[in-house]
């Protein structure tokens, strides 16, 4: 059998993410205009790219209907002007949907079906709250296969707690205070702003243009987190500070065989190492990514110590938590989620994924002396994803570390 073909990760971008409800910056955009949006702006980003030469888009969207259904990847495809001649599908892996795109148009490529794919996701979750209009089947409750608590993540993030005391509220308050202020500063810095891709929005006031995410709160301080209250139990430990929010937005990504890359002039931004998928009980689904890291580390022949830089979904401040302890990595390590995370700009269920990606191939640039990356997320129902990256700036001289390392 032949060897795989080497996937690269040539580009990818994101609009800005706004919060979701009738006050929210898109309440009045359409979903699927929004990752035509991303996808128009990517490729205008990248004019080497014939787009006869696209060989499949893959959309993610968790709540398939209304504007986030009818297949999205090819819908998205015919409206950012794409030739008819290219395909595309939709995807849903919840949180990871994204993620899954792009692994999924990754092994297109390594097989040798495709040479290159565009892969990205949307969630509108101001027009189709997370789990509105879904039927679970009966069964799950009366034969016990899953508790009523795994169909709400913020009971899973509780119970996350109740499994590990040591993971408390307050490192989860101070963890996510420290996402806040790594956003401001990476804003302040520049380091977001360039991989945005500005929409028009509307609203009773007239026209405007989302330049920058919605949800930051830079002023969080760790006594108002103290006091917020916790709604998904009396007393409890998650609340609307150490969590994600409600949020709509969208990332597209450019996938291609490292041949296609060199022959087309086209960048490499990542090379993809490994990936993987977990299932854990869907009643504490926020360790997923423990596991899933174990086998994608695995399959890549790698330790945890090789892995110089992360970025993880910020779902709860208690699921990225959760996996530094397993790891033995300490809360404030630097390599981790260095300019802040979804606590702060938001997690748009499906299309987070990509960010993840987007943010970690610009932290690659500025640091050759890191070799490999990790991406990973918890997903609903019990699940974890993980993608571990290679920096192709990297240089094999290492920078001193600053700041607290692993334990």
């Amino acid at each position: 059998m032949a060897e795989r073909t080497e996937v690269v990760f040539v580009d990818g971008v994101r609009t800005p993410f706004g919060r979701a409800g009738e006050k929210g910056m898109y309440w009045q955009t359409r979903a699927d205009d929004l990752v035509v949006k991303a996808i128009i702006g990517m490729l205008e980003r990248n004019p080497n790219l014939p787009k006869d030469r696209i060989d499949d888009v893959a959309i993610a969207a968790t709540t398939q209907t209304g504007d986030q259904g009818l297949t999205l990847g090819r819908t998205a495809a015919l409206l950012a002007g794409l030739p008819r001649t290219v395909p595309g599908y939709a995807i849903d892996r919840m949180c990871a949907g994204a993620m899954t795109s792009v692994t999924t148009i990754a092994g297109g490529i390594a097989f040798g079906a495709y040479d290159i794919g565009i892969a990205g996701g949307v969630e509108h979750m101001g027009h189709h709250p997370m789990g509105f209009g879904v039927d679970p089947n009966p069964r799950f409750q009366a034969e016990k296969l899953v508790s009523a608590d795994a169909l709400n993540m913020g009971n899973t993030a509780e119970r996350i707690h109740d499994r590990f005391p040591l993971l408390t509220k307050e490192r989860a308050d101070r963890f996510a205070l420290g996402s806040q202020r790594k956003t401001a500063e990476a804003y302040r810095n520049g380091k977001l702003q360039p991989d945005l891709i500005p929409v028009a929005t509307r609203s009773e006031s007239g026209w405007g243009l989302a330049t920058v995410d919605e949800a930051p709160r830079p002023e969080t301080t760790l006594e108002g987190l103290a006091g917020l209250r916790t709604p998904f139990r009396p007393h409890g430990r998650v609340t609307a500070g150490n969590s994600s929010g409600l949020n709509d937005g969208a990332t597209a990504s450019i996938l291609a065989s490292a041949d296609a890359a060199r022959e087309l002039g086209l960048t490499t931004k990542m090379r993809m190492v490994s990936f993987a998928y977990a299932g854990v009980e869907p009643e504490i689904m926020g360790i997923g990514p423990v596991p899933s890291t174990e086998k994608a580390l695995r399959k890549a022949g790698l330790t945890i110590d090789d892995i110089g830089l992360f970025e993880l979904n910020e779902a709860f401040a208690i699921q990225v938590l959760s996996l530094l302890d397993h790891f033995g990595i300490d809360d404030e390590d630097p390599r981790v989620n260095m300019w802040g995370g979804s606590i702060a700009v938001g997690h748009p269920l499906a299309s987070s994924g990509v960010r993840l990606m987007v943010q970690l191939a610009a932290q690659f640039e500025e640091h050759p002396e890191v070799q490999y990356g990790l991406t990973a997320m918890c997903i609903g129902l019990g699940q974890g994803g993980s993608v571990i990256w290679e920096n192709p700036h990297y240089t094999g001289k290492k920078k001193k570390a600053s700041g607290k390392g692993a334990k």
